[in-house]
C-alpha cells in the first residue's frame, strides 16, 4: 500500500493528514485480518519541484550573507527553508557562493532533500504513521536507471511504443486511456509516468501481487494511464487499484480556515495534532469516506464532551476502566473466567454480546473494502450500548457476586473489543480521562 508520498519540499499539511491516517488504517486493517502488507512512501524527489526546492534554498543561503541571487517565481517561500538555509550557511560557511553552479544546485537539493524527509518521517511517527519502506524517484534515474531502460525496451518489443515528433509514445489508447502518452520527449527527458512504470514493475517484482495507491482526487486521469501501462506489460487487470482522496477543508465557527503551502500559511500536519490533539486529528480524517469532501470541525475536535465522538468512545473505554478497578473504598471484585456467563440476560448485555461477536467480521469487512471509517462506526455503536447500559444496570452488586463477575466479564471483554478497534485506527484507549 503506497501513501502520503508527498514532495519533499516543505512540510505535511492536513490534506497529507488525511491520507496518512486513511493509509496506515487500511494497513493495520489488512495486517489484522492476514494480509502481508508492505507500507510504502514514494519519495517524489526528481524533477522540476525539487529544482525549485534547490534554487529557493541557494537564494536563501545567498541571502543569509547579504547576496543578491533571485528566487524563483515557482520557487518554495515557507520559513522552514529559510531555516534550512541559514543551518547551512552555519555549517557550510560562504563556500558555496562562488563554487560551481550545477554542483551548487546538486548539493543543495540533496540537502534539502534529506532535511525535508527528516521532518517528514518524525512528523508522520508523531501521528503514529509508519512505513516499511521508502523508495526515491531518483532511485530510478540514478542508480537504477536500468530499470527504466528495460521497461522501455521490453514495451518496445512488444509493439506497446512508438516513435513521433521526436518522441517516444506508448499506445495507451488500445488499453483504455483517452489519448497515447508520452514516455520521453524530444530532448531526451522522461516524463513522470515513465520512471512511476519503472517503480510499479519494481514492487511486482518483489513479489507483491495487489497493488493499492492511495492518491489525491487530482488524479483521478493518471489512473487510467497507469493501470493500462500494467496491463500492456502482461499482468492481470485489477493488479492496481487506487483510492481518490477528496479535498478537505478546515473549518471553525462555520468558516473556512484558508491555508496556503506555498505561502507558509498551511497548518501543518503537526500543528494540527498539537492544536487538536492526535486522536482527534485521527478520528475525524478516518471517520469520513476518503472519496468525499470532507469539513474538519477543528472547534468540535477540540470539545471534551460527548459531542465530541472520539471523547464520547474514550469515555466509554475509561468508564469501563473505572468499573473493573472500583475506588479505593469500594475495589471491584476480581473476575475470574467462567466456562458460561448464562446471567447475562438482560436485553441490553444481549445487544452488546451480539455486537462484540460481530467484530471480527467488521474488521474483515473493513479491511476487504479498505475503509475503516467502519470500525469508527463500530466503536460509536458499541459506545453508545455501553452508556446505555452503563445507566441501567449496576455491575458491582455485592448482594449478587455471580451476576458481578460474570458483568465483569462481559465489560473485560468490551474493553478488550474497544481496545483493538481504537487501535486499528490510531487512537489511543486512555484508562483515565
Amino acid at each position: 500500500v503506497e501513501y502520503v508520498s508527498a514532495n519533499p519540499t516543505g512540510d505535511l499539511h492536513c490534506g497529507h493528514a488525511r491520507g496518512a491516517a486513511w493509509g496506515d488504517c487500511i494497513t493495520r486493517l489488512l495486517n489484522a485480518s492476514g494480509y502481508d502488507c508492505l507500507r510504502e512512501f514514494y519519495i517524489n524527489d526528481a524533477g522540476h519541484q525539487i529544482d525549485m526546492l534547490g534554487e529557493s534554498l541557494i537564494s536563501r543561503y545567498f541571502e543569509h550573507f547579504g547576496k543578491e541571487y533571485p528566487l524563483p517565481e515557482e520557487g518554495y517561500h515557507a520559513q522552514d527553508v529559510i531555516d534550512i538555509a541559514n543551518n547551512l550557511a552555519e555549517k557550510e560557511g560562504d563556500k558555496w557562493l562562488t563554487a560551481d553552479p550545477e554542483e551548487r544546485l546538486e548539493y543543495f537539493k540533496d540537502e534539502g532533500i534529506e532535511l525535508e524527509l527528516k521532518k517528514i518521517e518524525d512528523d508522520l511517527r508523531l501521528y503514529r504513521v509508519e512505513f516499511d519502506s521508502w523508495v526515491h524517484e531518483r532511485f530510478f534515474y540514478k542508480d537504477n536507471s536500468i530499470r527504466i531502460k528495460q521497461v522501455l525496451d521490453k514495451m518496445k518489443s512488444m509493439n506497446l511504443t512508438y516513435e513521433q515528433d521526436g518522441a517516444l509514445w506508448f499506445r495507451s489508447t488500445e488499453y483504455g486511456d483517452d489519448k497515447d502518452r508520452v514516455l520521453v520527449k524530444k530532448d531526451g527527458s522522461l516524463t513522470y509516468m515513465t520512471p512511476d512504470i519503472a517503480n510499479h514493475v519494481y514492487k511486482l517484482e518483489r513479489g507483491y501481487t495487489k497493488l493499492v495507491n492511495l492518491w489525491g482526487a487530482d488524479h483521478h486521469s493518471y489512473i487510467t494511464r497507469m493501470t493500462a501501462a500494467l496491463e500492456a506489460l502482461g499482468y492481470p487487470k485489477g493488479t492496481l487499484e487506487v483510492d481518490l482522496i477528496q479535498m478537505v477543508r478546515m473549518v471553525e465557527d462555520g468558516k473556512e480556515v484558508k491555508m496556503s503551502k506555498r505561502t507558509g500559511n498551511a497548518i501543518t500536519l503537526r500543528e494540527l495534532c498539537e492544536d487538536v490533539g492526535i486522536d482527534a486529528a485521527r478520528w475525524f480524517f478516518v471517520s469520513k469516506d476518503v472519496g468525499t469532501h470532507m469539513d474538519f470541525d477543528l472547534k468540535l475536535a477540540r470539545t471534551k464532551t460527548n459531542e465530541n465522538p472520539v471523547y464520547y468512545v474514550q469515555y466509554a473505554y475509561t468508564r469501563m476502566s473505572s468499573i473493573l478497578k472500583g475506588t479505593a473504598k469500594h475495589p471491584a471484585p476480581e473476575f475470574k473466567k467462567e466456562t458460561s456467563y448464562d446471567l447475562l440476560t438482560d436485553p441490553k448485555e444481549m445487544v452488546i454480546l451480539k455486537q462484540l461477536g460481530e467484530f471480527p467480521g467488521i474488521v474483515a469487512d473493513a479491511a476487504k473494502t479498505r475503509m475503516p471509517n467502519k470500525i469508527c462506526n463500530y466503536l460509536q455503536a458499541l459506545a453508545k450500548n455501553f452508556h446505555n447500559y452503563y445507566v441501567t444496570n449496576k455491575v458491582n452488586d455485592p448482594e449478587k457476586p455471580e451476576l458481578t463477575n460474570q458483568r465483569l466479564g462481559l465489560i473485560h471483554a468490551a474493553m478488550i473489543t474497544m481496545k483493538n478497534a481504537l487501535y486499528l485506527i490510531g487512537v489511543s484507549a486512555p484508562e483515565k480521562m
